[in-house]
């Protein structure tokens, strides 16, 4: 019976080993190219399973290298790349380390906004200045939180060029202005 036993064992142990020889780990290594909701930056990341010196290039629609820098021995990184400056089109990002080259194409295009949005609190009790300034034509709705987050003031307002608006909010321990624009750009400040 002590046998039997041993010889199921023996077999069960060794049914695990070869299925656990026969199965592949996911690569954990690879390329991804984000871009920067709002700007003109897109973030490059990259993750390898073993270190190697790394080449990053990003070539222009007629294979002319724009950008071009070689990293030291990494494992891994995040690297924002700002494309401000650049002619809008499309680009390949290319990454070169031990394993092979690894290629991603983007679309640079400009952003919706062009605008400037700031609110300052002044020196005078519970005043706030709102100012845009904007490049082109677009309708700005703003919205006033309490600390409660209740919404107690929402407006619109036309923008082409500048404009400034006074807002007195009495009362409140914290204030939150949400400034979004008619072109999907959002900014929220905190008071």
């Amino acid at each position: 019976m002590k046998i039997k036993s041993l010889y199921v064992a023996a077999l069960m142990i060794l049914a695990a080993a070869i299925s656990a020889v026969g199965k592949d780990e996911p690569a954990a290594h690879g390329l991804a190219v984000v871009p920067v909701k709002g700007s003109e930056v897109f973030r490059v990341i990259y993750k390898s399973e073993v270190p190697s010196k790394v080449k990053l290039s990003v070539y222009d629609a007629n294979a002319q290298v724009v950008f071009s820098e070689n990293l030291g021995s990494v494992g891994g990184f995040i690297r924002p790349l700002n494309f401000s400056g650049l002619a809008f089109g499309e680009y390949t990002i290319e990454l070169t380390d031990a394993s092979g080259k690894k290629t991603e194409k983007v679309s640079y295009h400009p952003t919706k906004s062009t605008a400037s949005v700031h609110v300052a609190k002044l020196a005078q009790p519970d005043k706030f200045l709102l100012s845009v300034t904007s490049s082109q034509k677009e309708t700005f709705t703003v919205r006033i939180f309490d600390n409660a987050n209740n919404l107690v003031h929402t407006s619109s307002k036309e923008a082409n060029g500048d404009f400034a608006q006074l807002f007195s909010v009495k009362e409140m321990e914290s204030v939150v202005f949400e400034i979004s624009s008619s072109t999907g750009a959002t900014k929220t400040v905190r008071f």
